[in-house]
């Protein structure tokens, strides 16, 4: 007979969500072994066995938040409309930071460090999704302005994002989702028109 798993996916799923609170309240140098097992009702030993130590767990945090975000653009579905598309994609963002505020924060705003070996930014699959958008939003373009257009698109909805979830954007939730979706369409205009010469 098989030996029982004396930790389980539950449990490292409350560390992990603990921790990104921590790192999104508080900045990474938060984080201990200790207060992070207390906060979620288990011991240091558990944040060990299922970690291996404290920087793993940082570095886990920011690895769970991009697979939930990659999760969210997922889901988004592709048609035949690539301009539908790529806004489709871009008000995903925005349903990923306002729903997962905390691991968003860990990701983006509190300067957590990639692990070791992890590829930039840009070269991420999360940012894969929004280039290959625009990409179709962008027939016949070179790849250097597509790489261009996809990270002044992924400036902005970052930025509209961060600036909601820091509070600075007025009105209740939908007036904030109209918000964030006319800025989107206006500016997002502008940056996927045809490039003149």
């Amino acid at each position: 007979m098989a030996r029982p798993r004396l930790h389980d996916d539950a449990l490292r799923d409350r560390l992990l969500d603990v921790a990104s609170r921590a790192i999104s309240e508080h900045g990474e140098a938060a984080v201990t072994v200790r207060s992070i097992a207390t906060e979620a009702g288990t011991s240091p030993s558990a944040v060990y066995a299922l970690f291996g130590s404290r920087d793993d767990l940082v570095a886990a945090v920011s690895a769970e938040g991009f697979r939930r975000f990659a999760a969210f653009l997922d889901a988004v579905p592709r048609t035949d409309e690539p301009g539908a598309d790529l806004a489709a994609l871009g008000l995903a963002y925005r349903a990923f930071a306002v729903s997962d505020p905390h691991f968003y924060a860990a990701m983006f705003g509190r300067g957590v460090r990639p692990a070791v070996g992890a590829p930039d930014a840009v070269a991420q699959p999360t940012f894969g999704v929004l280039r290959d958008a625009v990409a179709r939003v962008l027939p016949g373009s070179g790849t250097s302005r597509v790489q261009d257009v996809a990270f002044g698109l992924w400036g902005l909805v970052h930025g509209l994002a961060s600036l909601e979830l820091s509070g600075l954007v007025p009105g209740d939730e939908a007036e904030r989702e109209t918000r964030y979706t006319a800025a989107t369409v206006a500016v997002g205009r502008a940056l996927t028109a045809p490039a003149t010469a």
